[in-house]
């Protein structure tokens, strides 16, 4: 692609020099150790480093030009052809859109947004697809799939020049749609422009991020941005039972498809829902008919990620018994009620659950399955938010009849210092003890709760004190296979330490 065609993505942002190179663009970036000879450089403002300042090095290994902030200027050479505009994420993924050749344009691009059940809904939606017969990717937190290659997953939704590399090569590879999830992240930042996205999926709205965002209204209006960007005539999938699907149905040009257990909803169950810790049964009346639901997914709130699901297999003409396939075929989601089976007599289920309404609601669906007591491993990340850690323990309180205390992924933040914030919300209702043995909650509701650091001594511990009957929860890290400790990331995967550790016991 020649230059001054690439540039013209940057017509309304950028006023464009009469005078540039007609060179051919080889490639795009922004990380200027990637620059190649003949690559335009996109000088980006990082959290931790600033683009601007490596733009003579991008300059020297051959860029052909340069795209920077009018606040940058003065760290372009006086000779490097250069175009500067107000804000260099969002031409970064114009141009890259327009480098990869809209790719959005030629898939459909399902975007799912919200606090909790973004991953499980986008699995849902991509078999449910897949029983209809077409090719479908997927871009979410767990990884990133295209065809049958899988790439991890660094952010759940890449930077825009990832992505419009990711859904170029879906193309490439004949995939029709492109199930995402769309972090609040990715849109406050602008990852997702140049996107046309097909269907906008609204799950629901809790507190998370607001180390990022600051507060709660900045947070949803950045969830809101995939609303507002969506044509007349694309469809927005709302979840009608949440307060905050109000501004979004009022906002949106899109046609509107509600799900919900309320009565209002488009897309409900008909019936009494049937669930135990092999799965969910019911039924679900929509306005194209009845959709008879088996699904091995464990926990009443995976409810609602199912009637997200169908809502948008409805919303591209998908017929209902390709639904009902595609909801049985998806058998689960890596580290989401995930369940650990070494033929032990009590559940381990490890869940991803790292806020305070996601781990009630684990806790919730984990003791409507129980025959006996509820044991909750959990911890909270380091450098993140920190509001939400005496939150997290008191959750963890409520919901179980016993709880250990450990470490997350504590980054540079000290370990025990976190779960000192943690336990600032444990005191008015749990009490400390130095073992789980026979631990019960007290007469006056106090829940007993231990305190272990070291996460594979703690998850040691909690497997070492279920009977039989009992369900381990361990949360907080899912899918994750590591643990960042400092700035160290070594592996660490609660799937594999729990099944070490039932065995140790079955043997």
């Amino acid at each position: 692609m020649k230059l001054g065609e690439l540039l013209s993505a940057l017509q309304g942002e950028a006023s464009l020099p009469r005078e540039m190179p007609d060179a051919e663009v080889l490639g795009l970036a922004h990380d200027s150790r990637k620059v190649v000879p003949g690559s335009l450089f996109v000088a980006v403002r990082g959290f931790h480093s600033d683009g601007h300042r490596f733009i003579q090095q991008a300059v020297a290994q051959g860029a052909i030009a340069i795209v920077a902030e009018r606040s940058g200027a003065a760290e372009v050479p006086a000779d490097a052809p250069a175009v500067f505009v107000e804000d260099s994420r969002k031409a970064l993924a114009l141009l890259a859109a327009a480098f990869f050749g809209h790719p959005s344009r030629k898939l459909r691009l399902i975007g799912i947004t919200g606090t909790k059940g973004k991953t499980t809904t986008s699995y849902l939606v991509k078999s449910i697809i897949e029983a209809a017969g077409r090719t479908t990717g997927l871009i979410g937190t767990i990884d990133y799939r295209v065809g049958t290659r899988v790439y991890p997953a660094p952010n759940t939704t890449p930077e825009s020049l990832d992505l419009q590399r990711l859904l170029a090569e879906m193309v490439d590879a004949g995939a029709g749609y492109c199930v995402m999830e769309v972090s609040s992240h990715a849109l406050a930042l602008g990852r997702t422009d140049g996107c046309v996205f097909e269907t906008g999926v609204f799950t629901n709205f809790a507190q998370d991020h607001l180390d990022f965002h600051q507060d709660m209204e900045s947070y949803f209006q950045a969830k809101l941005l995939l609303f507002t960007a969506l044509a007349s005539g694309r469809a927005a999938v709302v979840n009608a039972d949440d307060a905050a699907s109000r501004e979004i149905i009022g906002k949106t040009a899109a046609i509107v498809h509600t799900f919900g257990m309320s009565e209002r909803a488009d897309i409900r169950p008909s019936r009494e829902i049937s669930h135990a810790i092999s799965g969910l049964s019911f039924s679900v009346r929509t306005p194209k008919g009845m959709v008879p639901v088996e699904s091995p997914l464990v926990g009443k709130h995976n409810v609602y990620n199912i009637l997200a699901a169908i809502g948008v297999g409805l919303s591209q003409g998908i017929g209902l018994d390709a639904i009902a396939g595609g909801i049985r075929n998806m058998r689960a989601v890596p580290g989401r009620m995930e369940r650990v089976d070494e033929g032990q007599p009590f559940g381990v289920i490890v869940d991803y659950a790292h806020t305070e309404d996601s781990l009630l609601h684990v806790l919730g669906a984990v003791r409507e399955v129980a025959k006996g007591r509820v044991i909750t491993l959990f911890g909270c990340g380091g450098d993140r938010d920190r509001t939400k850690r005496p939150k997290m323990g008191a959750a963890a309180l409520k919901g179980s009849d016993a709880a250990i205390v450990t470490t997350d992924n504590p980054r540079t933040e000290d370990p025990l210092a976190i779960i000192n914030e943690i336990e600032g919300g444990m005191a008015p209702a749990g009490t400390r003890v130095s073992s789980l043995a026979g631990a019960l909650k007290s007469a006056s509701g106090r829940t007993p709760y231990l305190v272990i650091p070291d996460r594979r001594e703690a998850i040691a511990a909690a497997i070492r004190a279920a009977e039989p009957g009992d369900v381990v929860v361990l949360a907080g890290k899912g899918h994750e296979d590591y643990q960042i400790i400092g700035t160290e990331k070594t592996h660490f995967d609660d799937r594999e330490v729990a099944r070490e550790e039932i065995r140790k016991i079955g043997s």
